[in-house]
């Protein structure tokens, strides 16, 4: 094998495994990256199956129900909302006209499965995306605050 041979077929073997490497890393990123929706966006779109989503917007005006470990409220964008089930310990802040983002699934019944439910920390703070679904629906006002 020549020097030229050589050289070369260490290149294509160097391509190959940095074009592994790339790929393992996309895939990685793939699994745990989490899209955030409305639920004017979840009724409208076809959200993937079994696949971790955030939804955000405020927890609905008498909705929420406690029983055996469990407790089930809608979240809204006040155009649409989307039935919400948690189990564990909600964030002291959480109650009814505030501002929310679940993480978990969609159940093939609608509802939405919560693996963990965050509340704003503070009367100047509620994430963006929640922001600009409220301003999509004409519900949020400049100068509020949520």
């Amino acid at each position: 094998m020549t020097r030229k041979q050589r050289r070369l077929s260490f290149l294509i073997l160097g391509m190959a495994v940095l074009g592994g490497a790339a790929a393992l890393t996309l895939n990685a990123f793939q699994d745990s990256l989490v899209f955030f929706y409305s639920p004017t966006e979840v009724a409208t779109k076809s959200l993937p199956q079994g696949r971790a989503v955030r939804i955000g917007g405020l927890v609905e005006q008498g909705s929420i129900k406690r029983g055996a470990g469990e407790v089930s409220f809608r979240v809204t964008d006040t155009a649409k909302a989307v039935d919400v089930v948690y189990r564990g310990q909600l964030p002291d802040l959480f109650r009814e006209g505030q501002g929310v983002v679940c993480e978990g699934v969609l159940g093939s019944d609608g509802t939405f499965r919560a693996s963990e439910v965050l509340a704003k920390h503070d009367e100047n703070y509620m994430p963006r995306e929640v922001v600009d679904a409220l301003k999509k629906s004409g519900r949020w006002q400049e100068g509020e605050k949520k």
